[in-house]
């Protein structure tokens, strides 16, 4: 399993998104599939400052997956980040507050000057797969200053398509991580 969604054929290897393209993610984990109750309680994380929802999210993850981060030797855990324009909007990056809560828990230092958003982009929700991929090419940038460490854990609220994360993940392979991991709260179904 690549992704983590669930897949139509049990003897299938990958997603039908994960089979459309070359993956810059090595493996990723989502805490629950995208559907109730959960859309509403991530919209309310990320929209209605329910930041204290970050928390929760964060023990659920560590109680599922912090053997798995084990695993992977996750030296630094990223956020996936906002555009500053935003994050001044919204007032915070949820992706942030899950990172710190995850790292605060695990030991693993958590890094938020390493991956930047150099492009506003459309909100993915609005656009169709072929639209998510082209409104992300160029949207992320890797600080020069980062010593690229053999493995970090991509940070993210959720999982659709898996293009915000592997445009992110491309970057950062590109500047020397060997392998880039995932999580987050949520997934698509995929099926």
């Amino acid at each position: 399993m690549h992704c983590g969604k669930p897949l139509e054929d049990e003897t299938e290897e990958y997603c039908s998104d994960c089979r459309k393209r070359k993956s810059y993610i090595t493996q990723g984990k989502a805490l629950w599939l995208h559907r109730d109750p959960v859309p509403a309680a991530v919209y309310r994380f990320k929209y209605k400052n329910r930041r204290s929802y970050g928390k929760v999210f964060a023990r659920e993850m560590m109680e599922q997956y912090e053997k798995q981060i084990g695993r992977w030797r996750v030296r630094e855990i990223i956020p996936v980040p906002l555009h500053r324009s935003k994050r001044r909007e919204r007032g915070y990056n949820q992706a942030e507050i899950l990172a710190e809560e995850i790292g605060a828990l695990t030991g693993i230092p958590v890094r938020k000057d390493v991956l930047f958003r150099i492009r506003k982009t459309v909100p993915q929700k609005k656009l169709d797969t072929e639209g998510r991929k082209k409104n992300l090419q160029g949207a992320f940038a890797v600080s020069g200053k980062w010593r690229p460490v053999k493995n970090v854990l991509l940070v993210d609220d959720i999982y659709t398509t898996g293009s915000t994360v592997e445009h992110a993940a491309k970057v950062l392979r590109k500047a020397g991580a060997e392998n880039v991991y995932f999580l987050t709260i949520s997934i698509g179904q995929g099926i």
